[in-house]
């Protein structure tokens, strides 16, 4: 019982303190609206709001879950904060689920905001929702590691923004968001299918629009996979770096 308290004491006094700030609300929401409508003013083809939908969503969860991981870990650290939640009783794997829940669900939330929007300007039937809530969860979750994974590798706020662009915009072309797989130079590609994006991304595809090429199974173990790596690499980092 007192975990649980602890954990959501914790997981409140985030979504409270940092996660609708400007820079999250810019770069998770904001970001990607502007991104995607600089890349539809640029093409000459009528717009299909659900083949690029998938995409938009994705692109969503990433940059809001990567930007909040980056602002709550890094300052804390920096302030010296997170030095006395370590010295809480609790364990460090509950600690760090606390941390990165509120980004899951803020990454959760961010993906329907265009799917919302969307439902306003074409018809949205015959989306297999289940899959799609599925994929969005899993794409959070692999995403807010990712950021964790960042954010305990360096030890300022602008580190962990620079750090987090190197993965987050080669991902914007290398994951099939608007750009297929299977149209990318062959060089490209093994780089592609080693980002867990590219499978979050082709699940939303073949929920939405039926237009996935890997098998939704695959996709979603990979994605387990990843994201079991990514926050045992980050639970390492913080043993061996900050707890003395």
């Amino acid at each position: 019982m007192k975990t649980w308290i602890a954990f959501w004491s914790i997981l409140l006094k985030d979504m409270k303190n940092y996660y609708l700030k400007p820079p999250n609300i810019s770069w998770g929401i904001i970001f990607p609206f502007a991104w995607t409508l600089m890349f539809f003013l640029k093409t000459q083809n009528p717009i299909d709001i659900r083949e690029i939908l998938p995409g938009v969503m994705a692109m969503s969860i990433l940059f809001g879950t990567t930007s909040m991981l980056a602002v709550t870990i890094t300052f804390e650290r920096r302030s010296r904060s997170f030095e006395r939640l370590l010295m809480a009783p609790i364990s460090l794997n509950t600690l760090m689920l606390a941390k990165t829940t509120g980004a899951i669900v803020f990454g959760v939330i961010n993906a329907f905001v265009p799917a919302v929007f969307a439902a306003f300007m074409t018809d949205l039937s015959g989306v297999n929702w289940v899959t799609t809530m599925g994929g969005v969860f899993l794409i959070a979750v692999t995403s807010t590691f990712l950021g964790l994974f960042i954010a305990v590798s360096v030890s300022e706020v602008f580190e962990a923004q620079t750090f987090s662009n190197f993965f987050r915009f080669p991902m914007v072309f290398l994951c099939g968001l608007f750009i297929p797989v299977q149209t990318l130079p062959v060089f490209l590609k093994p780089l592609s299918y080693a980002l867990p994006l590219t499978y979050g991304a082709d699940i939303l595809k073949t929920s939405i629009n039926s237009s996935g090429f890997i098998q939704p199974l695959l996709s979603f173990s990979l994605l387990v996979g990843y994201g079991l790596a990514l926050f045992g690499f980050s639970l390492k980092n913080i043993k061996n770096k900050w707890v003395h």
